[in-house]
């Protein structure tokens, strides 16, 4: 009887961890490569971001670096994705279906070394968003695309 109460007690703490690492998602300063073509980082990869470096936009993470040239960068474009916690309401509380979180994507398209076109969508955590963009568009001289106006005002600080 014992045994199952130990058991019981580890499997709700365990929903309870994996719940919170669900709710939590990326860090607020933290940024994630989401996807595109670039073949030395794997999707999902989460690391940091800077505008720091005059000439590159540095991506690092444990499994190494990206450099992009400023100059090398033709197309930039941000987006928002509102989604619901669903996974953390079901364990916890539904009232937090009434909560929402958004996921800031920057989409970054740039010519490599050979010349041939490449494309990195990155999340950015919130606290990085509006100093990112603002760096990079001073940097590369390149408008940012928004995709729609809620992205606009959020990544304008609107």
């Amino acid at each position: 009887m014992r045994s199952i109460k130990k058991e019981t007690g580890t499997v709700i703490a365990l929903v309870f961890v994996f719940a919170f690492a669900t709710w939590a998602g990326l860090g607020s300063k933290k940024t994630e490569y989401v996807g595109g073509t670039i073949s030395s980082l794997q999707q999902g990869t989460e690391g940091v971001s800077s505008t720091q470096d005059e000439k590159s936009f540095v991506f690092e993470s444990k499994s190494g670096k990206l450099s992009i040239p400023y100059d090398r960068i033709n197309d930039l474009e941000y987006g928002q994705k509102a989604g619901r916690r669903l996974g953390l309401a079901l364990t916890i509380s539904p009232w937090l279906l009434l909560s929402h979180k958004r996921k800031h994507f920057l989409t970054v398209g740039y010519t490599d070394e050979n010349d041939k076109q490449q494309a990195g969508v990155f999340e950015l955590g919130k606290d990085i968003v509006r100093v990112t963009l603002a760096s990079l568009q001073a940097r590369t001289g390149k408008k940012i695309d928004y995709q729609d106006e809620e992205a606009r005002k959020s990544g304008l600080g609107g």
